[in-house]
């Protein structure tokens, strides 16, 4: 029988249906119930490998439905949780940034609420055979802003975010932080750099950008292309999301980041140059032909990049994929999900 209980919110999107496999393939014993809303960004496509999985239940719900998460809480009797469920475009975050406090701030205090009451006492008395339960809230860098040409994002740079998407997950490791200092509950928060590689959306940059280019139509890049962003391959992430959980130090916050900082146009010239190896355009061209660059977006962060000293000098955690290898592997995943 499994050990331990452990709930994952979000479990259908890109990271939580890459982190749920390879949890349960690390950690056999214990039982996940994957908590999700599934909307657009949510698919039980992605958890067609643990659907049988007897240590594996979905349950489609919303993070939003406080009295959802108590009885679930009163069901399962949950030992930890790794807080996936987010909204996370930041455009939709433009046009419609309600979702992202509805869903990012109150659905974390939901979770972290339900928790605190069915875990603990007292602020800082945890109940008796619940001591080692921990609560692990998955964010981003983007709460840190922009950086200017140097620099690096570190657990102690000030936040900054630009974005109603970016000020909804601020918010949300600030409620994490609080109930720390407050309750004294186990938390740990992750923040993580872009993270890229097999099963995420169509509507992110580097699955448009193969999509596009395969179907022979404008590829968009916004403004000049020159923003800068830090790519971490997504089981990378994974395992240091699984390393802050079990090792981490209660109350603090871990970056993880790939150390692979590119431009936008660094990004499309070698997915291209790729297509054009794996899977050349029939009408004899190159993908990079493609390239359209439009309007850039309000509030475009110029430059994200992560210091990941603290995990990997305490934790041990190192990412396994530079760019150049990991994004072979995901051109390759979709290749084989487009049917080329």
């Amino acid at each position: 029988m499994p050990n331990k209980t452990i709930l994952i919110t979000g479990g259908a999107g890109f990271i939580g249906s890459n982190f749920i496999p390879y949890y349960l393939k690390e950690h056999p014993k214990e039982q996940i119930v994957n908590l999700d809303l599934l909307t657009y960004a949510g698919d039980l496509n992605n958890l067609l490998e643990v659907e049988a999985n007897p240590n594996y239940t979905f349950v489609k719900g919303d993070i939003r439905d406080y009295h959802l998460i108590e009885e679930l809480f009163d069901k399962y009797n949950f030992d930890g949780i790794f807080h996936f469920a987010a909204e996370s475009h930041v455009d939709n975050s433009i046009t419609g940034p309600k979702a992202f406090i509805e869903t990012n701030v109150n659905g974390t205090f939901n979770l972290i609420e339900v928790a605190r009451k069915k875990w603990m006492i007292a602020p800082f008395k945890v109940k008796r055979g619940y001591e080692n339960n921990r609560f692990h809230h998955v964010s981003t860098d983007e709460v840190y802003g922009s950086l200017g040409p140097t620099g690096l994002f570190t657990e102690e740079t000030p936040y900054a975010p630009n974005s109603p998407y970016s000020a909804s997950k601020a918010s949300s490791d600030f409620l994490v932080r609080s109930y720390f200092h407050t309750y004294g509950m186990n938390v740990v928060t992750t923040n993580c750099s872009n993270n890229y590689g097999p099963k995420q959306h169509d509507e992110k940059l580097i699955p448009t950008i193969i999509r596009k280019a395969l179907a022979q139509e404008p590829i968009p890049i916004y403004g000049n292309g020159k923003n800068i962003r830090d790519w971490l391959y997504v089981l990378d992430h994974c395992k240091g999301i699984d390393l802050a959980y079990k090792t981490g130090l209660s109350g603090e916050t871990y970056n993880i980041g790939g150390k692979n900082e590119r431009d936008n146009l660094y990004i499309v010239d070698k997915i291209c140059s790729i297509l054009d190896a794996r899977k050349p355009a029939v009408n004899g061209t190159s993908y990079k032909d493609l390239v359209s660059f439009v309007k850039d977006r309000p509030g475009h962060d110029q430059r994200y990049a992560i210091d990941a000293t603290k995990i990997e000098s305490n934790l041990g955690w190192k990412a396994n994929e530079d760019f150049e290898s990991g994004i072979l592997k995901t051109v390759d995943c979709y290749l084989t999900k487009y049917n080329y």
